[in-house]
């Protein structure tokens, strides 16, 4: 079960192994948070030298170190270098910060939480739903983005069920689906919502319509894929179409009757983020209004 954990408002990407029964951590977001790095790139970075200097001196943290997949900024999974806490525990020892031991104290609350929401999962529904409301979002929508996830888990449920391989065939499905219901693929909506390389997962950035129809869309293609007994990638693809394509229809017919576009380039950015893409798309018009004077 992959998650991700908040450290002071910054993401942690983390898997929970059922086998093993405790969670593993990227260590490129735990390198980012004890180094209070700006941006992806820069953590990613400072693994790779600290990584690099490890392997000189023959530390056995490296053989600690699996290989998991976390999703990234563009909504796809990847293998990354994961340690679990004890692993985490070492790694702070090798990186000065005046962070390590907040962070430890928040590894050891990570783990006592899990083993709560095992005996009691209304547990994890209260935090998730305490982590959206600090984040400013209304209880209506919390209410709909987590039955959303809900509709989600069915629908992969079915998946794997049938066969469907998990991250590349999920994505090309998940796809297939947005397209008929939205016009857009998912990373098309993204650049829509104009939220560029934002690690942030699209869902938490439509309104209440949008999110209504992306859980139709799923719904739908859960009950095709169930009535038509899909097999394998290409006839749950035909389900995936068919489910998106009945709230496609239904988008269509409310936008008509209503005036208005379900899709909306709104997002739920904080401020001094909008500010800084404003910034970045005024400088590339600058600059591309500055080449095509030069081509006159």
């Amino acid at each position: 079960m992959s998650n991700i954990k908040l450290f002071e408002g910054k993401q942690v990407r983390a898997v929970w192994m059922e086998e093993e029964q405790k969670w593993y951590f990227s260590v490129v977001d735990v390198c980012g948070v004890l180094t209070n790095q700006p941006t992806q790139r820069g953590s990613t970075l400072y693994w790779g030298k600290l990584k690099q200097r490890l392997k000189e001196e023959g530390s056995e943290l490296l053989t600690k170190c699996q290989q998991l997949k976390m999703q990234a900024a563009d909504g796809k999974y990847y293998e990354t270098d994961a340690l679990d806490r004890k692993g985490i525990l070492r790694l702070i020892q090798s990186v000065p910060s005046p962070k390590a031991e907040p962070f430890k104290m928040w590894l050891a609350q990570v783990g006592d939480e899990r083993l709560e929401e095992i005996e009691n999962p209304e547990i994890a529904n209260a935090r998730m739903k305490e982590i959206y409301r600090q984040k400013g979002y209304s209880d209506a929508w919390i209410e709909k983005r987590i039955r959303g996830i809900q509709v989600r888990d069915e629908l992969t449920d079915e998946w794997k069920k049938r066969g469907v391989k998990e991250n590349l065939e999920y994505s090309i499905l998940t796809a297939e689906i947005s397209k008929a219901t939205f016009g857009m693929t998912p990373s098309e909506y993204r650049q829509y919502k104009g939220m560029g390389k934002s690690k942030e997962n699209l869902r938490d950035h439509m309104d209440d319509l949008e999110l209504i129809f992306t859980m139709l869309g799923e719904a739908s293609t859960t009950r095709i894929t169930e009535g038509t007994d899909a097999q394998g990638f290409w006839e749950n693809k035909s389900a995936a179409v068919e489910g998106g394509k009945i709230a496609g229809d239904a988008r269509r017919q409310l936008e008509l009757k209503s005036g208005q576009r379900v899709s909306t380039p709104e997002n739920y950015l904080t401020e001094p983020e909008k500010e800084k893409r404003k910034k970045l798309t005024a400088k590339r018009a600058e600059m591309i209004d500055s080449s095509d004077k030069k081509k006159n």
